[in-house]
């Protein structure tokens, strides 16, 4: 058959996590590229799934989710965000944040719509995006601090943008958007009168004591802002691909007209499982940062004994380094290096660019430290052995 595929899909290269988990794999390396942890979540969660499970039913649960955890979704916004959040018109569970993202893009966008995405970005925005016939307008945050510049965003918007996408806490950076960032997409987005899909899987992995602020906190944001959250980051229950988004509900009806053509639903007992978790006390989650603190500040000693210089994370699972501090300019070339030679994945930070953007910075590499201390210094060693 001679006929092209779909080219947004067909004409990209694999996605960079598979890639380096297949070389780190080839290589019995430490794959330190794909960000997952290596121990499993609460086990009372796991548990609850398991007899769930047994129990049944193990049929269809509704398509917007079961009602106790859209009830627990919104309790968990009335908890750490005094957000008011109506279960029955304002939450929708998918299966995966991933999933939740492209049921928005196909849900919102219509073929010549335009999206700002902000540079660097997770990888799935920008082909769901073109999948749904949007047209990205890509900003680019300013390294090293990757502040977000608010002339740079108000000349990407035209009259034909319809939404802006964040992502705080940052996959890959480890930013936290400022109050002051959030405040400049806020502006624009009344201004403009647009959408705005938050990202914020990462919400409870903020580092020393900070907190996460969700743009649909400010004022005049609640009616048109979506976040999306995940059970996986939060619970480090990665395989259970429970997702779940609040929103006002027309944007939310929207969304879930796509979902149900997408995945429909997400598995019943699992959804079980994470409403029990989302009930967990404050000492749940006060231990889960601290944890996940103490392994960023020790892989961080690690790298800078190997003589990286390591950027600043203020949340979720990933460091960034600038690999010009061990002599290298090309953060494709240096990861592979890394992998085949010191035995050690990364992934290189320029994989989160659009294709166009051939002015990208090649000089930054994320490893993540969501794994036990003893392989995180073990990668430290080898790194060191390597570099020193």
């Amino acid at each position: 058959m001679t006929r092209s595929l779909n080219p947004v899909y067909s004409a990209r290269p694999q996605s960079i996590f598979p890639t380096m988990s297949r070389l780190a794999r080839e290589q019995n390396a430490i794959n330190l590229g794909q960000g997952f942890p290596d121990e499993d979540g609460p086990k009372e969660i796991r548990e609850i799934a398991a007899q769930a499970i047994i129990d049944g039913p193990n049929q269809y649960a509704p398509v917007e989710g079961t009602p106790e955890l859209r009830e627990a979704v919104a309790a968990d916004n009335k908890r750490f965000y005094n957000l008011d959040i109506d279960p029955e018109t304002e939450v929708l569970v998918t299966s995966g944040a991933t999933e939740a993202l492209a049921a928005a893009f196909q849900g919102y966008l219509e073929p010549g719509d335009e999206a700002v995405l902000l540079a660097p970005f997770y990888e799935s925005y920008a082909p769901q995006i073109e999948a749904a016939g949007g047209r990205l307008r890509l900003v680019d945050l300013i390294p090293p601090a990757w502040s977000l510049e608010a002339a740079a965003l108000e000349a990407a918007i035209t009259s034909k943008t319809k939404l802006i996408v964040i992502n705080t806490p940052h996959n890959p950076l480890g930013k936290v958007m400022s109050r002051e960032e959030l405040e400049i997409i806020a502006e624009a987005a009344r201004r403009h009168d647009l959408i705005v899909v938050c990202d914020e899987v990462y919400e409870h992995l903020v580092f020393d004591r900070q907190r996460h602020l969700p743009l649909m906190c400010l004022p005049g944001m609640k009616e048109r802002v979506i976040r999306i959250g995940s059970a996986g980051k939060t619970f480090s229950l990665t395989g259970f691909r429970i997702g779940y988004v609040t929103g006002p509900a027309r944007l939310i009806t929207g969304l879930m007209k796509a979902h149900q053509h997408l995945s429909y639903t997400s598995p019943g007992p699992l959804q079980k499982a994470v409403a029990a978790g989302m009930a967990l006390g404050d000492e749940y989650y006060e231990r889960f940062v601290d944890d996940m603190q103490t392994k960023r500040d020790l892989l961080a000693a690690g790298l800078k004994e190997a003589g990286f210089t390591v950027l600043p994370c203020e949340g979720t699972y990933f460091l960034t380094v600038d690999i010009r501090s061990v002599g290298r300019d090309d953060d494709a070339a240096f990861c592979k290096e890394i992998t085949e030679d010191a035995k050690v994945a990364a992934v290189p930070i320029s994989a989160f660019y659009h294709p166009k953007q051939k002015q990208a910075p090649r000089n930054y590499a994320r490893f993540c430290f969501c794994k036990r201390p003893e392989i995180l210094q073990e990668a430290s060693a080898r790194l060191a052995r390597y570099f020193t």
